[in-house]
């Protein structure tokens, strides 16, 4: 018992002297402050405000990185949603194509949706059914907006339809569909969703609500001159 006495009091001294130690270091700092205070004080006050500089610096920058961040990744939920822009889809692949007019089938409630476009595909690039049970074939064309679906590629989903024993047919293209395409598209019952109808299902409207208008509304001559100039313009 007396050698842990002995301890605590040793242990209570020390602390004692570190304490003493500190007073007398912080006296002697104030001493020194007080007597070359018209000496200190400009570089003292150029140290607080280059530190308080730099604090706003770091802040600013950090507070830009956050909102570059915030905006990349509202951008890419957005894109995880769907609301890709016209621009963004031009960009893609075939393939990719495919993967986002799947992808919107599954967002409006289609089921056993599949992509099968590729070699051997038979005309067909994805698969499913739509909300009500119909089985659906797609054909996705993703071309340049100056270019323009044929009648014989309408014709060819055609018989993707008969060969897949599916209840409707629907061509999706990021571009438009000549007369006669249109006209054939019309008299058989093939949905056509052109480069407008698409930029509309893709930001929210349902595949449902397309088949009621199915190839309308594709602009004048005129609108598709305009169009290609300005997409010629920009090196495209």
């Amino acid at each position: 018992m007396a050698k842990r006495g002995g301890r605590r009091s040793s242990a209570r001294r020390r602390r004692n002297s570190q304490w003493k130690a500190a007073a007398v270091g912080a006296g002697v700092l104030l001493l020194l402050l007080a007597a070359f205070w018209s000496l200190i004080w400009p570089y003292l006050l150029g140290t607080v405000g280059i530190s308080g500089v730099g604090a706003l610096g770091w802040r600013l920058w950090r507070t830009d990185r956050l909102l570059r961040s915030d905006r990349k990744w509202r951008a890419e939920e957005l894109v995880r949603a769907g609301h890709r822009t016209l621009a963004d889809v031009d960009k893609m692949t075939g393939t990719e194509f495919e993967e986002l007019v799947a992808d919107l089938c599954r967002r409006d409630g289609c089921s056993e949706v599949q992509r099968v476009g590729g070699a051997g595909d038979n005309g067909a690039d994805v698969l499913g059914r739509l909300p009500d049970g119909r089985k659906m074939v797609i054909q996705c064309k993703r071309y340049a907006p100056t270019s323009s679906i044929p009648s014989r590629e309408v014709r060819d989903l055609l018989g993707a339809k008969q060969h897949f024993k599916a209840d409707i047919a629907i061509f999706v293209t990021t571009t438009r569909f000549t007369r006669p395409a249109e006209t054939f598209a019309q008299e058989n019952g093939i949905i056509a969703i052109h480069r407008d109808h698409f930029g509309v299902w893709n930001n929210g409207a349902t595949l449902e609500s397309l088949t009621h208008v199915s190839g309308a509304g594709q602009g004048d001559p005129s609108h598709r001159a305009r169009w290609r100039k300005t997409y010629q313009a920009n090196g495209r």
